[in-house]
């Protein structure tokens, strides 16, 4: 899968990790830029099934499946200020798509504080949980992971921007089950539930860094327990185990 490296305005704080990046042509690392990797998940193996893209999107984002090439897109802000001193937004969306020769993804949480007073601070906060399955070997994909935090005129204001980008590569296209989509719905309520909390800044980014990783898990354990089926590749293309990256981009002021 070939990874296009992305031009860092800052850079995500990533846990130590490897990650497996492939070409069409045989496997090549790539440095990964902005985008911090939390975690990957290494899956247990499957096999290859052909078959058309059925994208499938669960929640609110912009998905489009054509012609063998997937396009994800979610965009969350929270914007306060005087009027609204205190604002919430997260998103949390599964594009689920089958086999595809490319997939061009973009994930973006911002937050911003407009002209509040040292005396009467605001506090803005925007989550964004983007999940996206992919199939196939020799995936182009296009992942692009980002958070902007942005204090204007605001003292003493807490601008706070984390966006979470989960994607699943597997040779053989699979559905996630009633089963994991009942436990990610439960995850989307503990997010919406911080909005509510009385969670320092701090408090607020180690629970969704958590719940992170509660997600991956999730899609570690329903792609392992995908069926199998035949593995159907050319002879000189090398096979791949099914992984979950994970990618963690935090910004706050």
């Amino acid at each position: 899968m070939k990874v296009r490296p992305q031009y860092p305005d800052h850079q995500s704080q990533p846990l130590p990790t490897t990650h497996r990046a492939s070409g069409r042509t045989g496997l090549a690392s790539r440095r990964m830029f902005r985008l911090g990797i939390l975690a990957t998940a290494a899956l247990g193996t499957l096999g290859a099934v052909a078959g058309a893209a059925q994208a499938v999107t669960i929640d609110e984002g912009y998905s489009s499946d054509h012609g063998g090439m997937a396009f994800a897109n979610n965009e969350t802000l929270a914007l306060s200020n005087i009027e609204t001193p205190t604002t919430f937004q997260d998103s949390f969306t599964v594009h689920q798509y089958g086999a595809v020769d490319s997939a061009n993804l973009r994930n973006d949480a911002s937050a911003e504080s407009v002209y509040c007073s040292p005396d009467a601070p605001c506090r803005a906060v925007s989550l964004s949980f983007q999940i996206v399955t992919i199939a196939g070997t020799g995936i182009h994909l296009d992942a692009n992971n980002y958070s902007n935090a942005d204090n204007v005129h605001c003292a003493g204001c807490e601008t706070v921007a984390g966006a979470y980008q989960f994607v699943v590569d597997t040779p053989a296209a699979f559905t996630l089950s009633d089963s994991a989509k009942a436990q990610l719905a439960t995850i989307h309520r503990e997010l919406n539930a911080l909005s509510d909390s009385k969670l320092s800044i701090s408090d607020v980014q180690s629970q969704a860094d958590a719940l992170a990783l509660q997600v991956a898990s999730i899609l570690k354990t329903a792609a392992a327990t995908s069926p199998e089926g035949p593995v159907v590749r050319p002879l000189n293309e090398p096979s791949f185990t099914p992984s979950v990256k994970v990618y963690r981009d935090f910004q706050q002021h």
